[in-house]
C-alpha cells in the first residue's frame, strides 16, 4: 500500500448490491449517478432506511454522508412508475 495511504481514507457505500468506494466523505446524487455505468436517468435513485422510514428519494444535489459509524450506505435504483398503464 503506497505510503500517505490508508483504507480509513476510503468510503464505500451500495448501489443494487454493487460494491462502489470513495475517497469522499460526502457525496451527491449526482456523483453517485455518475459511477453507475450506462445509468438511466428516468430512475430514481433511493437511499434505505433502516429505521422503519420510507427510503429517501435522492436528488442530484442530495448531499449524502458516507461517515463510517452509519455503516455502508445502501442505496436502490427504481424505475419511473406507470400506476396501472401498460
Amino acid at each position: 500500500m503506497p505510503e500517505g495511504h490508508h483504507d480509513d481514507d476510503r468510503f464505500f457505500y451500495f448501489v443494487d448490491n454493487v460494491k462502489y468506494e470513495t475517497d469522499q466523505e460526502t457525496v451527491t446524487g449526482a456523483l453517485i449517478k455518475a459511477k453507475i455505468p450506462n445509468f438511466d436517468q428516468s430512475y430514481g435513485l433511493y437511499l434505505e432506511t433502516t429505521d422503519g422510514s420510507p427510503d429517501r428519494l435522492i436528488t442530484d444535489e442530495t448531499r449524502v454522508s458516507l461517515e463510517k459509524e452509519h455503516g455502508p450506505r445502501r442505496f436502490i435504483t427504481v424505475p419511473p412508475a406507470a400506476f396501472g398503464h401498460s
